[in-house]
């Protein structure tokens, strides 16, 4: 599976941004997916996850409430719908895929990653 994230930009406090992650390979609706970030000097850390058939998903205390996880398996796509950003949500954006093992919040757990999105949220 190869993906490809997409959407981010600057936005003020407050604001909106979705981002997009396209995958490729026949498989895609076997894996379940996750969101991860990274700001400056810190280390990546779990945002959100979404299980394989969509039915399930699982958010950072951090997120919850403003950000919304959603993926279409027909297209291969998977989306994170962030919404009253806060500057602390600045960071690159990377979405990845797990076929399971180590739980959904763990890096290790997953599979395959995409190339990250730089999303800037300004004050």
């Amino acid at each position: 599976v190869q993906l490809q994230a997409s959407g981010g930009g600057l936005v003020q406090a407050g604001g909106s941004l979705r981002l997009s992650c396209a995958a490729s390979g026949r498989t895609f609706s076997s894996y379940a997916m996750g969101w991860f970030r990274q700001a400056p000097g810190k280390e990546r850390e779990f945002v959100a996850h979404i299980s394989w058939g969509g039915g399930s998903t699982l958010y950072a205390d951090s997120v919850k409430g403003r950000f919304t996880i959603s993926r279409d398996n027909a297209k291969k796509m998977v989306y994170l719908q962030m919404n009253s950003l806060k500057p602390e949500d600045t960071a690159v954006y990377y979405c990845a895929a797990r076929l399971g093992g180590l739980g959904p919040t763990e890096l290790r757990g997953y599979d395959y990653w995409g190339q990250g999105t730089q999303v800037t949220v300004s004050s």
